[in-house]
């Protein structure tokens, strides 16, 4: 009996499917008047619960007004912008001038691109130059992610 039912279910399966296209319009047309009639009697029935739509509406308005906080400009984390004072090795690529971490980051990368370190097949990669080695403790290739770590021992 189970092989009677599989050989029917597999020329049904093929038959509407090759109807599809040729009659894919009449059976949405013939669907969607039977859809409106009864979405419009259960609508009627709702008319009750419409009362309660509009309190589910007024948290609704709650969160844009939750939302509008984080549209706010952001504070910047002291912890970044606390200027610190760079190394004497890290000090010949961005200055021995005091700087955050987010302004240090940013000059190395101005000198990662100014003498053309990044790898060229994986650009997460960068290349030490002599100056750069010594601030990545003798490594010839680091990644992006490992560099900011290596940086940050470089700040007092």
């Amino acid at each position: 009996m189970a092989t009677a039912k599989k050989p029917a279910t597999k020329p049904a399966a093929k038959k509407p499917a090759a109807k599809k296209p040729a009659a894919a319009k009449a059976p949405v047309k013939k669907a969607a008047p039977a859809k409106k009639p009864a979405a419009k009697a259960p609508a009627a029935k709702k008319a009750a619960p419409a009362a309660k739509k509009p309190a589910a509406k007024k948290p609704a308005a709650k969160k844009p007004a939750a939302a509008k906080k984080p549209a706010a400009k952001r504070a910047p984390n002291p912890a970044f912008m606390k200027a610190m004072t760079p190394s004497e090795v890290l000090a010949r690529v961005v200055g021995a001038m005091p700087l955050p971490r987010t302004e240090v980051v940013k000059k190395i990368w101005d000198y990662i691109k100014k003498n053309k370190l990044q790898d060229e097949i994986n650009r997460r990669l960068i290349n030490a130059d002599e100056k750069l080695r010594e601030i990545f403790g003798g490594k010839k290739q680091v990644s992006m992610f490992e560099m900011t770590k290596l940086v940050n021992t470089h700040l007092k």
